[in-house]
């Protein structure tokens, strides 16, 4: 948008900027999933007469601010424009900023409708609808055209200053970002062909697979065409969206390479042009390397990083009120001056955006949750944009961004998805907070027991199943008497709550947004999803609601998208990704040519070892035999996997015991971040060790250990998940939808994390190095077929 552009603000993000004051108030108040919401709107609306107007698009101009947003309803014959809003537990329980902020919205809505419709006055009515009984509250008040207009203009001007900025800022951006080069002499091998594909990608508004190998670069590859490709496809944000913290400091970094990071163009020496020969921005085939700087004008382009609410937390264990915590007490006052700071500023990972909270005394968490509205590339985690509640996405609806995203190590989503819909409940942690729970909530809480008591016995569950096993079934469904009385436990904790604030363990809270959590997946209860009941033992089962196909509620977050880039060194077969994360029918694919060659990976297959659970014990002797074999001829540094710490604590007691003087490390269950970051800081250049690690952990995958710090790994496994009966019910579940359910269960997910494994060991074009792969499966022809086709024919098979 150039600076002689209209400014446009939406309704809500207008009166967000200029009608919240005084304190933060998060006390408990649990609030309505967007579903319920929406059931909630529909729900008054079917309830008004015929010629009600739901969803009435309003907009209008006030010196260059054009605001506009669509009203939840008006009725003609009653002259009543209403604001709805869903809400569970009290009302008079609702903190003060909000209520300013609903009347601030419908005040607004009714300023462009009396100026669209020539009305003198209108009622105003906020309609609060209490999703748990479907009871409304409904508040109104008269308001005249001229009082109306006076408040849409005040409201205007104070937004005006910011929006001249805004509109400045973007034209900046926009600028700077068509100057945009790329920061080196030359793409790596492989990095210009992804690179190319993304900006085709932004181009045509189209979701892209890519598959790119390890060590070509991805983030700045993915990175750069897209933030080219903002000003001249109209991005309004970028999204770059990882699995686990390091690949958000690759993001951060790539970013700072590119200059967001940068200080004034004027304090810097002219930099030389690149001449890597990429096509322009002007069409899908276009130049990517425009003539200009190799740097973002400084804070043109504004960046942050998003980080959870327990990790930014300046004060834990303290609510978020004014009442509690210091930086939630007067939030809103100090929030304009901390945010034109953090704006100034323009780079804001963490530790900066910690900075500045700090120089303000406002809450660093909540500070980046509304610079989210104003910067222009977030980094964060996936669950930003693909959770139930995700916090981009809603701003992306809300102000009807063009979005650009971008997901790191896409072949994660799968798994990460399947969490984000499924919940637990445990039988146990019930019935102890049914006996330390108050007097008020024994009731509906012994509702709920008993309810857990018939279904594990019309279940036909024994205490424990099979030795040393628990009683698994799958059931049909949430039986309606468990989601009454879950639905009867939250009603009352709400309730219960909301007179006694103080009594809002961690506990109590915990089981109402599990209660919540069920309810809303069994109203979308589906072929996506299945209900399992697990027993282990008398007195505790554990209920779940557990998502199997994510692809039903992630196709509309990529429909929400202008165009989305899944990245990864793994994502082969597509149809595995396309089937099971819902992308759209025209997604591309594109595998983009490793530059890595054979000779600098042996790959060596150990036919004669099974790592199949009934083998685990005879198949110890050759592991460790190979291991040390391999480390006398080529000492060096090297990583170890195998498919559970079970297996990993027997070889390595073996290794241990037959080659003492092999120096080893080892991953350990629940190992913590700062003891992970020890383990990996031992490989040093030069040395030698053997360290032994899980398939699928921490460390067999997102590590890089470029040179001599890594040589070579083994993988005793073929990562297949267990055979369990959950599995079993997978695999049934995905061969009934897709037709592929060995695939689909067990072999695709299995060999990925093989490959990512595999992948530690070549980084660099120099890099040379060894993986040892012991499992007899590894030599059939089905398997060997689905392994990096630069690998080459693996060398060595021994039987």
């Amino acid at each position: 948008m150039s600076e002689a552009a209209p400014r446009q603000v939406a309704v809500r993000a207008l009166c967000d900027f200029t009608a919240r004051e005084g304190d933060l108030d998060h006390r408990f108040t649990p609030a309505p999933s967007a579903r319920e919401g929406i059931v909630g709107h529909a729900l008054v609306a079917g309830r008004r007469g015929e010629g009600f107007e739901a969803e009435l698009p309003l907009s209008g101009t006030f010196e260059g601010v054009t605001v506009s947003g669509r009203a939840d309803g008006y009725d003609p014959a009653a002259n009543r424009l209403e604001e709805i809003k869903t809400h569970r537990g009290r009302l008079d329980r609702m903190a003060d900023n909000q209520r300013a902020l609903h009347w601030a919205q419908v005040s607004v809505y009714g300023a462009l409708l009396c100026a669209e419709r020539g009305l003198a006055s209108v009622t105003l009515a906020l309609v609060y609808l209490d999703v748990a009984s479907g009871r409304e509250t409904v508040l109104t008040r008269e308001a005249s055209a001229a009082e109306l207009e006076a408040f849409f203009a005040t409201q205007c001007r104070r937004f005006l200053a910011w929006a001249e900025q805004e509109a400045a800022h973007r034209a900046r951006r926009d600028a700077a970002l068509g100057a945009l080069a790329f920061p080196h002499p030359d793409f790596r091998p492989g990095q210009r062909d992804l690179a190319e594909s993304v900006y085709k990608a932004a181009s045509t508004g189209r979701c892209l697979l890519a598959q790119a190998p390890t060590g070509i670069g991805k983030t700045l590859g993915t990175l750069f065409p897209l933030l080219k490709a903002m000003p001249r496809r109209g991005l309004d944000r970028v999204a770059f969206l990882t699995m686990k913290t390091p690949g958000r400091r690759l993001a951060l970094d790539a970013l700072a390479a590119l200059g967001a990071e940068g200080s004034d163009d004027a304090e810097r020496p002219d930099a030389e042009r690149s001449d890597s020969g990429v096509p322009d921005a002007g069409s899908p085939d276009a130049d990517l390397s425009d003539a200009g700087s190799p740097y973002a004008t400084p804070r043109a382009l504004r960046v942050l990083e998003l980080t959870a609410r327990e990790k930014a937390c300046e004060y834990p264990g303290r609510a978020c009120h004014g009442e509690a915590c210091p930086l939630a007490a007067g939030f809103y006052d100090r929030l304009p001056a901390a945010r034109r700071a953090a704006v100034a500023r323009g780079f804001l990972d963490r530790a900066a955006l910690r900075a500045v909270a700090g120089e303000h005394g406002v809450c660093p968490y909540y500070l980046g949750q509304e610079l989210a509205r104003w910067c222009d590339v977030i980094v964060g985690d996936v669950n930003h944009w693909f959770d139930d509640s995700a916090l981009l996405h809603g701003l992306a609806r809300a102000n009807g961004w063009r979005t650009g995203l971008l997901v790191d190590e896409a072949h994660n989503l799968v798994e990460r998805a399947r969490g984000m819909y499924s919940a637990e409940l445990d039988q146990r942690r019930l019935a102890r907070l049914r006996r330390e729970a108050p007097g008020a909530l024994k009731g509906p809480l012994g509702r709920l027991s008993r309810q857990w008591q018939s279904l594990v016995r019309e279940a036909g569950m024994s205490e424990a199943g099979e030795p040393g096993r628990p009683a698994y079934r799958v059931l049909d469904g949430l039986p309606d008497g468990m989601a009454a009385a879950l639905s009867g436990v939250a009603s009352a904790i709400t309730e219960h709550l909301g007179e006694h604030p103080e009594q809002a363990s961690l506990a109590l809270q915990e089981l109402l947004f599990e209660a919540l959590a069920f309810t809303r997946l069994a109203e979308r209860f589906g072929d996506h999803s299945l209900c399992d009941l697990t027993r282990h033992g008398r007195g505790r089962a554990v209920l779940g609601l557990r998502n199997l196909v994510p692809a039903d509620f992630l196709a509309p977050r990529f429909a929400a998208t202008h165009a989305a880039v899944l990245f990864s060194a793994t994502l082969s077969p597509a149809h595995y990704h396309r089937d099971l994360l819902g992308l759209p029918d025209a997604t591309v694919w594109r595998e983009v040519a490793s530059p890595f060659a054979a000779e600098q990976l042996e790959v060596r297959i150990r036919a004669d070892i099974s790592t199949r659970l009934r083998d685990r014990e005879a198949s110890l002797a050759p592991i460790v035999a190979e291991l040390a074999e391999q480390f006398r001829r080529r000492p060096g540094h090297y990583l170890a996997f195998f498919s559970s710490f079970a297996y990993l604590e027997a070889a390595l007691a073996r290794l241990r015991e037959t080659h003492p003087e092999i120096p080893v490390r080892t991953q350990t269950r629940g190992m913590r971040e700062e003891a992970r970051d020890a383990f990996l800081a031992e490989f040093t250049p030069g040395g030698a060790s053997i360290g032994f690690a899980v398939l699928g952990g921490a460390f067999a995958e997102g590590i890089d250990l470029p040179g001599d710090r890594l040589v070579g790994a083994f993988i005793a496994t073929l990562g297949l998940p267990p055979a369990d009966p959950f599995n079993e019910a997978l695999k049934a579940r995905l061969a009934a939808r897709f037709g592929r359910g060995d695939d689909y269960a067990y072999h695709i997910p299995g060999l990925i994390k093989v490959v990512q494994a595999a992948g530690r060991v070549i980084r660099g074009p120099d890099d040379r190095g060894t993986v040892v792969l012991m499992d007899d499966r590894f030599a059939r022809c089905e398997v060997r077929q689905r392994l990096p086709a630069w690998w080459g024919p693996p060398c060595g098979t021994r039987r």
